[in-house]
């Protein structure tokens, strides 16, 4: 006899009673949610965003190196990263504009990405023809174009991801939030050998400009993520335009200018405002104040730790080699499993709670950092917390990442997750800069650095908790539709 699943929401958007039937549908359609031929196209898309990482942070970084530059000339190119903190700008325009022929071609998005992937390619043959210590200036100039193409690439690429998923699917959205951030450090991770291995092949064959070389290499690669882009879809944008025109012909009404000059005022105000008047209209100017005020907050205190987790190391005594076995190799391993893993929990616990759940643990975590402060070297108890620290951190990044994908309205995709994004880069960004500062003024107590950091959660989680109740009812839809159906186990 057919068991139903039944299935009871409580006030955080998750499931508060479930039948065994329920429970065994669920879960094997959560699992099933990841071998969806859609998943593979957001895995792609993941690649192509992080793999941009490779060419201007660690490619860069060893080619200024070993032309002999200092670590401080080093450092400060890396400032090119900080274009990443502003996309949001411009990115109404990469939500409005539709490049001519090329859109009719490949779709409004993927035009997008095709078009930036190219300058990047082309940034990537100059490279190829430049002596750093010659001419330092133009190296990073290319490098900054790489960013800026790369900062507006993932625009269009997280509104794609996005799009691949229905509206009302809670589940398959935090599943596909997993699968970008595994795609990203595939990209990021595997873009990094495929560098490191022909750098090291061309200087080996005696090749005098090896990284030069190296460069032409990573360009096939953007060649293959663009053929890979064919078989990504793009949903039609027939809705998403007649929204935005109705917004745009709402605000041409209320500026009250006849002719041309009105119609280009009307089209200025829409592209830049009507995001923000969707999102504050949605949720109404409390709900959004506080959805804002919890992004940016919810992860200042991983950026702190992030931020000088390499000097505590150093300070403990770790050698580099131990930094690299525990902190990158078994990290990297923990991060991509446990996203995945990150996934099936968020949609088993609802989005709302699940950003309770992984706040508490992401911060929690901190703890064992500063037990290690307190207790001296100890490389059982440095896995264990680079283990549990990657764990949490990978289940707070995919359930934030799932988060904001359903705070975003459909019709200004690009627009509002690039604007929440930032938000939430710019928080860490600007706060974790004075992590330095933090230690000194302790002067050096590690471990209450680390307790001060696992507190800096609670004002994100305050302002999570007051709103939770209307966080709950735009996703309980989601979550209903994808929990509130017979359980069939022929299924």
């Amino acid at each position: 006899m057919r068991e139903e699943a039944a299935v009871e929401t409580d006030s955080l958007g998750g499931v508060r009673r479930q039948t065994r039937g329920g429970r065994v549908a669920q879960f094997r359609e959560s699992l099933t949610t990841y071998f969806e031929r859609r998943m593979a196209r957001i895995l792609l898309l993941g690649i192509v965003s992080g793999f941009p990482w490779v060419l201007i942070g660690s490619s860069l970084n060893l080619w200024l190196k070993e032309e002999g530059l200092s670590r401080s000339t080093i450092g400060w190119a890396g400032l090119i990263f900080g274009v990443y903190a502003f996309n949001f700008l411009w990115a109404p325009l990469i939500d409005r504009i539709r490049l001519p022929w090329i859109a009719d071609w490949l779709g409004h998005r993927r035009s997008w990405i095709v078009a930036l992937q190219a300058v990047i390619l082309i940034c990537l043959i100059l490279w190829s023809t430049v002596e750093p210590t010659a001419d330092l200036g133009l190296v990073v100039a290319i490098g900054l174009a790489i960013a800026v193409a790369s900062a507006t690439q993932d625009i269009a690429v997280d509104a794609l991801r996005i799009e691949q998923i229905g509206k009302d699917e809670g589940g398959s959205m935090a599943a596909g939030a997993a699968v970008a951030v595994v795609g990203w450090w595939t990209g990021y991770k595997l873009g990094g050998i495929v560098a490191l291995e022909a750098a090291q092949y061309f200087e080996q064959a005696g090749v005098e400009q090896y990284w030069q070389a190296t460069f032409l290499v990573l360009g096939i690669v953007v060649v293959l993520c663009n053929i890979g882009l064919a078989f990504v879809p793009e949903p039609s944008a027939a809705e998403r335009i007649a929204a935005q025109d109705r917004d745009e012909r709402l605000i041409a009404s209320r500026f009250g200018v006849p002719g041309p000059a009105g119609r280009v005022s009307a089209w200025l105000a829409g592209t830049v405002g009507g995001p923000l008047l969707s999102f504050f209209r949605r949720n109404g100017f409390a709900i959004a104040g506080a959805v804002l005020g919890f992004i940016f907050l919810f992860k200042i205190g991983e950026a702190f730790m992030g931020r000088m987790s390499l000097i505590f190391y150093k300070e403990v005594g770790f050698s580099k080699s131990d930094i690299a076995v525990y902190s990158k190799g078994l990290g990297w391993l923990t991060t991509v499993v446990f996203t995945v893993l990150g996934g099936l929990f968020a949609i088993r616990m609802g989005l709302v709670r699940a950003m309770f759940v992984s706040g508490i643990a992401m911060a929690a975590t901190n703890l064992l950092f500063a037990l290690m402060a307190w207790s001296g070297k100890s490389e059982l108890l440095f896995a264990t917390a680079v283990v549990m620290d990657d764990l949490t951190s990978a289940f707070a990044t995919v359930t934030f990442v799932a988060f904001i994908s359903m705070l975003v309205d459909r019709t200004y995709t690009a627009t509002q997750y690039a604007l929440l994004a930032s938000i939430g880069t710019a928080g860490r960004t600007l706060f974790a800069a004075s992590s330095g500062e933090l230690v000194d003024w302790l002067n050096g107590d590690w471990g209450t650095f680390f307790v001060i950091t696992t507190l800096m959660v609670v004002p994100s989680l305050i302002c999570l908790w007051a709103i939770r109740g209307r966080l709950a009812d735009l996703l309980a839809g989601a979550q209903v539709r994808l929990f509130g159906k017979e359980a069939d186990p022929g299924a």
